[in-house]
């Protein structure tokens, strides 16, 4: 390579690397910008969606035009010398608990998964389940927000961790895969696993002292 050719080289090289710092600076100083308001956002579409993750979309329309009590609660689980601590949504109606939500996440296949999870008083059967935020493989692992997936989740018991399976579920703990996306499929029942081993006997606890 000429001494022309490597000054050439080297320009290019300076070129691509400020660059890099520049869109890298610019979408860090986006998040920083952008951040409060999607956390925001998240906390307005989670207190929304807590009445239908307990009662069902039905029951949950019907309880807003009589009222219902949604108290937000941190609850800390020590686990390996620390304390994890979750943001869970006791709801009530007519003074008596119905039930929890927790916000709960995890890692999915592409990124970070958000997940909303409604459980009965006792932690016994889950309620609910709604997808906060993902960014999983579009027309594959972000099937994880249709309505039909999340629907295999309602009323299932918590007795036995969930486990996502190729073809049909048949066992009452199994659920059914999504083709092509078996990972995106398992974070998400890795997460409920891990709130409901977390959050099971706090939770049940509680629910005595009401």
């Amino acid at each position: 390579m000429t001494a022309q050719g490597k000054t050439h080289f080297f320009s290019q090289a300076w070129l691509v690397l400020v660059l890099a710092i520049c869109f890298g600076g610019l979408l860090a100083g986006m998040q920083i910008v952008l951040g409060p308001t999607i956390e925001a956002n998240k906390i307005n579409e989670t207190l929304e969606r807590v009445p239908e993750l307990v009662f069902g979309a039905a029951h949950a329309k019907e309880l807003s035009e009589t009222g219902m009590e949604i108290k937000p609660l941190s609850v800390g689980v020590e686990k390996a010398g620390k304390t994890v601590r979750y943001n869970v949504y006791e709801t009530k109606s007519d003074g008596r608990l119905a039930g929890w939500v927790t916000k709960s996440a995890g890692q999915g296949y592409a990124d970070k998964i958000e997940i909303l999870i409604g459980f009965d008083p006792q932690v016994e059967k889950i309620t609910g389940l709604f997808v906060l935020d993902q960014k999983e493989t579009p027309g594959l692992g972000n099937k994880i927000l249709e309505a039909g997936w999340r629907g295999q989740f309602l009323d299932k018991s918590t007795a036995k961790p969930l486990a996502p399976v190729k073809g049909q579920a048949k066992a009452g703990h199994e659920i059914d895969a999504i083709t092509g996306a078996t990972i995106s499929s398992k974070a998400v029942t890795d997460i409920i696993n891990t709130a409901v081993a977390d959050l099971r006997q706090p939770l049940t606890d509680k629910a005595k002292g009401q």
